[in-house]
């Protein structure tokens, strides 16, 4: 769905907050609402890479730290906040031997927070990568790390179903491919699909639960053609049916909504150039359409997802204020009018 053209109205309160924007996708559809956009953390030369969640009553954001986009010095910090505009730093993850890079932020069954990423090892060193998780009960004391899955395999994303994690963990040297891992108890990751998919290129990604079971699979791909791939899967998710989405994302989440539609966040290429969107994903039609931009620009994305009374929490990163910051946006979605997301109850394949 084309955006038709913007409302903004900018309301500066001292770190850039942005209130009552609206994006029109079409005369006949509602219309998404940005409630507020606030830059919510700037203190390191380059902050990227977010991820967000709610626990114990409070917010968790989740991102990347250093001196550039790729630099040897990265590090994962974790911030805090009670109300969602009033931050504070609550931990910091360094490694002597890496730049740490892409956080994510799960709670697990066990009713712990789950923080996991990807170290780039300094050479020399006999792999390129590994993926660690530390674990916390107040977000502010965490766990040493620990490696999960297999070394040159960045487990992008944990996600965890009837008391199990998964996560697609893809390739980091040639050949490209992922592979989908499962674990018991989010620190033996196996890999229950040693090739899940191998074509163009495909690496980040996000994992979507239905109630009937299926799993649905948004899949980045860098190759040619440089499009997203769709996949899904019954139990035991071990047979996947793919399927072009075309269009090219990056970094992409994907949450399910309480009234059945999935709202899918990446960065998205729309009129050429790059910028944090959220769209709708029609599973049946394997197709996406973009129904707001946020605010945002140049090197941007790497959105983190949750609903919470009724509005739509959005954590990103953006350069489009000149300094690569991290934002954090609350969306009032319209109500579900035709639903977009056909049922997939019922199918086999």
């Amino acid at each position: 769905m084309r955006l038709h053209h913007w409302m903004a109205l900018w309301i500066l309160f001292g770190d850039s907050f942005v209130a009552a924007e609206e994006a029109r996708p079409s005369e006949s559809s509602p219309t998404a609402t940005i409630v507020s956009a606030q830059k919510i953390w700037d203190a390191a030369p380059h902050n990227a890479f977010t991820d967000l969640e709610r626990f114990k009553g409070r917010w968790f954001c989740v991102f990347r730290e250093g001196q550039a986009h790729v630099s040897p010095d990265g590090k994962l910090r974790v911030i805090t906040s009670t109300d969602g505009r009033r931050w504070t730093s609550a931990a910091l993850m360094a490694l002597p031997d890496g730049d740490l890079r892409d956080a994510k932020i799960v709670v697990t069954p066990a009713h712990e927070l789950m923080l996991s990423g990807a170290v780039a090892l300094r050479e020399p060193s006999k792999f390129r990568h590994q993926s660690l998780a530390w674990f916390s009960h107040n977000g502010r004391r965490w766990s040493a790390p620990i490696k999960i899955g297999d070394p040159n395999f960045w487990l992008w994303r944990v996600v965890w179903h009837q008391g199990a994690a998964y996560s697609v963990g893809y390739h980091t040297v040639d050949p490209g491919f992922v592979r989908l891992y499962r674990s018991q108890d989010g620190g033996d990751f196996k890999a229950w699909v040693p090739t899940l998919f191998d074509q163009a290129e495909p690496n980040e990604s996000a994992l979507v639960f239905l109630p009937d079971e299926t799993c649905l699979c948004v899949l980045r791909r860098d190759g040619q053609p440089g499009s997203g791939v769709l996949g899904e899967a019954r139990p035991p998710y071990v047979e996947w049916r793919w399927r072009d989405l075309g269009v090219s994302l990056g970094g992409p989440q994907a949450l399910r909504l309480p009234d059945g539609r999935i709202v899918v966040a990446a960065r998205h290429y729309g009129g050429g150039a790059a910028h944090t969107s959220l769209l709708w994903l029609e599973p049946e039609a394997a197709k996406l359409t973009e129904f707001l931009r946020l605010p945002s620009g140049g090197d941007c994305s790497y959105p983190g997802l949750v609903w919470y009374r009724g509005l739509l929490w959005v954590s990103y990163y953006s350069s489009h204020e000149g300094k690569t910051s991290i934002y954090l946006a609350k969306i009032r979605l319209p109500p579900r009018a035709v639903s977009p997301v056909a049922p997939l109850s019922g199918r086999r394949f």
